[in-house]
């Protein structure tokens, strides 16, 4: 529900302010919030563990054109500190996250709960633990799915995609132009694995945007997230082909 103290305005202006990611939100997106004459929130989902608590919420505003439009925010972070002896509050160090696109949301939950954190780590450190993560890194995926694809701004999911990439060899503007013109899009999870990385938990996730062009033809792109950075925060590389993304897997494990 929505606090009746707290206006529509006021509320989406806190919601983009404690965002991380809120630059990534389309300028249209942003356009249409801003024509919200009311607004309701409730909790779509929630993951909670010794380790991680995670909440995803459900923002619906009513636009001044009489349509609803649904703002997803992904609430995460470790068990909430201990209240602060000298201003008495329990401080808050969760991470806000803020997505127009239901699937979009869900492949970043799935990113910390399912695709990282539920899955078992490798065993010991040493040479035959390292080659069991070589072996399953670079394992041949199973059958994939029919993709069902949905006609749902393709072309700018495109878009956000190859610009929370951080890698420099990825896709380049030829793929960008020629995804201009995608019109559908499917999002299929490949592969999903914890190990251990210079002594230290990573986890390594592959999704597959795969997209129907206007010409009836078909491309994808490659997206790795992973943890394997030296601060072990998440990293987003994307990549034109699967080899290619299994490859810079397989590179991110041997980081010392």
């Amino acid at each position: 529900m929505s606090d009746p103290y707290e206006t529509t305005e006021q509320h989406l202006e806190r919601l983009l302010r404690r965002a991380l990611n809120s630059f990534d939100l389309p300028d249209s997106t942003v356009e249409r919030l801003g024509t919200a004459l009311a607004h309701s929130s409730s909790l779509h989902s929630s993951h909670h563990s010794s380790v991680l608590h995670r909440e995803t919420y459900r923002h619906t505003y009513l636009l001044s054109d009489g349509t609803p439009f649904i703002l997803w925010e992904l609430v995460h972070g470790g068990p909430r500190s201990t209240r602060d002896p000298r201003s008495g509050t329990e401080p808050d160090l969760r991470h806000h996250e803020l997505y127009d696109d239901e699937a979009d949301v869900h492949i970043a939950a799935a990113r910390l709960t399912g695709g990282f954190g539920e899955v078992p780590a490798f065993g010991d450190d040493g040479p035959h633990a390292d080659l069991e993560i070589l072996t399953v890194l670079m394992a041949a995926p199973p059958a994939p799915l029919p993709r069902m694809y949905a006609p749902d701004n393709s072309a700018d999911h495109a878009r956000r995609v190859l610009r929370r990439a951080e890698n420099s060899d990825g896709p380049g503007e030829e793929t960008a132009r020629l995804l201009r013109a995608a019109f559908a899009h499917h999002i299929t999870q490949v592969f999903g694995r914890q190990c251990r990385v210079d002594g230290r938990d990573a986890g390594f996730t592959l999704y597959e945007h795969a997209f129907l062009l206007l010409d009836g033809s078909e491309t994808s792109l490659w997206e790795v997230e992973h943890t394997a950075t030296p601060d072990g925060r998440h990293m987003c590389e994307v990549y034109g082909d699967e080899d290619t993304a299994r490859g810079a897997m397989e590179s991110r494990t041997r980081i010392c």
